[in-house]
């Protein structure tokens, strides 16, 4: 809609990974009536070292604002398993559906090399915020 500003991003960096995420409040697929929030988001994961990843798993770590916690562990994303030679880039778009207003996400990824050394880099703690969330007491 006009008028919204843009979404912030977020970003991480470990040993010259670094990932960016966009998240975006989904207005037409959430349905706050019925308790239904939903959000995309967009990652952006760069290769700046100079070894090339492969991007074997992923861990979610996701709490709404009632303090429900969502565990979210698989092989790779959205159904890949990216290679990032160094100076490239993947990027992918998801989403997150939750039972309440607000909440956030963060979590790693394993990354693998040709040597078969693995390294985890840190996905930045993002914020899912609506426009339905109340303003709490302070």
């Amino acid at each position: 809609m006009a008028g919204r500003p843009p979404p912030p991003i977020y970003e991480a960096e470990t040993a010259g990974v670094k990932i960016r995420v966009q998240p975006r409040f989904m207005h037409d697929e959430s349905k706050p009536a019925s308790g239904e929030y939903v959000w995309s988001y967009t990652v952006e994961i760069e290769n700046g070292s100079e070894r090339t990843w492969t991007l074997t798993m992923r861990h979610w770590d996701i709490i709404d604002s009632h303090g429900r916690r969502q565990l979210v562990d698989g092989e790779g994303v959205v159904g890949q398993t990216p290679t990032l030679q160094p100076g490239k880039s993947f990027r992918y778009s998801s989403g997150a559906p939750l039972g309440a207003p607000s909440g956030m996400m963060g979590g790693m990824y394993t990354l693998v090399d040709e040597d078969g050394e693995e390294m985890n880099v840190r996905i930045p703690t993002f914020s899912l915020d609506s426009p339905y969330e109340r303003s709490r007491p302070s």
